[in-house]
C-alpha cells in the first residue's frame, strides 16, 4: 500500500525533491525560487516532465496488492452506504431479520 501512497504523492509533489538536489536559489526579475541543477536533468525528464516512474509505481503497487480487490469494493460499498443515510433510504423489514437464520 506504501508504494500505491508514494507513486499519488510523487504525482502531485513531483518537483518538489529535485528543486533540493543541486538546486540554485534565484530571486531575479525573470527567475524566482530554486532552479535545479543541470545533473539532475535526466530525473526531471522522467520524473518531472513525464511521470514515469510514479505511474509504474502505482501500477506496480495494484497489481501485487493482494488486499487491492477487497480495498476497491469495501470503499464502494461505504460510498454507497453513505449515499443511501445522505438520501434517507430504508430497506423494508430490515428489523424483522435481525438476528434470524434460516435452516440448511
Amino acid at each position: 500500500m506504501d508504494i500505491i501512497w508514494a507513486g499519488i504523492w510523487g504525482i502531485f509533489y513531483r518537483k518538489f525533491f529535485w528543486d533540493f538536489v543541486g538546486g540554485v536559489h534565484m530571486d531575479t526579475a525573470t527567475q524566482k525560487g530554486i532552479i535545479p541543477g543541470k545533473n539532475s536533468a535526466p530525473f526531471i525528464a522522467i520524473i518531472v516532465t513525464v511521470p514515469f516512474v510514479q505511474i509504474v509505481a502505482l501500477l506496480v503497487g495494484m497489481l501485487n496488492l493482494t488486499g487491492t480487490n477487497a480495498g476497491i469494493w469495501s470503499t464502494i460499498a461505504a460510498v454507497a452506504y453513505l449515499r443511501a443515510q445522505i438520501r434517507g433510504e430504508l430497506l423494508e423489514g430490515a428489523r424483522e431479520n435481525v438476528g434470524k437464520r434460516e435452516a440448511a
